[in-house]
């Protein structure tokens, strides 16, 4: 492919060019939109964590695992899954009659994305269906109004579920640090346990992990690979 064609394709798909995509990735950068964010978090914050989270027009529900279904790690419990195309690679996508369980990038070997996905709920069924998915997929990355409402249905300890709660309330195009993250959880110091918790995001993008930054501008890992959290940033940056 030409350098000309290069940056054309690339532009279409990012919205800016190669140039300005190198600018984005400066530490200097990184840090600048930490202090943007700042604004809108407080506002986004502000109001406590006690309503609805929203992607798009569509509001997200959580429902956590209760304790004899985290203690027996799934058993009699059926999720279905299936694959789908995204701009950041392909999705591994699970839900259950309660709702989506499991979404996980990857993009060469399907095998560790599908043990992670196992691991959650080592003694649970799980068959395909992308039937049963797609309305999933095509609410979430097609913004297609296919569904009312969007319900997650996590495994986590109490404190990983409010972690994630409080990440759905971060704004498209906005960051926080891990700082950040533990104060507004009533958790000021607890950062190590609230980057474990954001590590364990069982859902990527929709619970938004990748929004969270170190607090001296460096993008940090991503469960998925830190280029695709890289993407993921810029993508949102220039789609709000």
């Amino acid at each position: 492919i030409s350098p000309f064609h290069l940056q054309r394709t690339f532009k279409e798909w990012v919205g800016i060019s190669p140039k300005r995509f190198l600018q984005f990735l400066t530490i200097n950068n990184a840090r600048a939109l930490l202090r943007e964010s700042r604004t809108v978090l407080e506002a986004a914050w502000g109001s406590g964590l006690s309503g609805p989270a929203r992607l798009h027009d569509l509001f997200i529900a959580v429902d956590a695992v209760t304790p004899g279904e985290f203690k027996n790690m799934g058993r009699r419990l059926l999720f279905y899954h299936a694959v789908f195309p995204t701009p950041f690679g392909r999705v591994l996508m699970a839900a259950g009659e309660r709702g989506l369980c499991f979404m996980g990038f990857y993009s060469h070997g399907q095998a560790d994305v599908y043990a992670d996905m196992l691991r959650r709920f080592p003694r649970a069924t799980f068959k395909e269906d992308t039937s049963f998915l797609t309305p999933y997929y095509r609410s979430v990355f097609l913004k297609e109004p296919t569904l009312e409402r969007l319900p997650l249905f996590l495994k986590g300890t109490n404190f990983q579920i409010k972690v994630w709660e409080a990440l759905m309330r971060i704004p498209e195009g906005a960051v926080c640090s891990y700082g950040d993250l533990a104060r507004v959880i009533g958790k000021p110091g607890a950062g190590r346990a609230v980057g474990s918790a954001v590590g364990a995001n069982p859902v990527s993008y929709l619970i938004p992990c990748h929004r969270v930054i170190q607090r001296m501008g460096i993008f940090g890992n991503y469960h998925w690979g830190s280029a695709r959290k890289k993407a993921i940033l810029l993508w949102e940056a220039h789609h709000r």
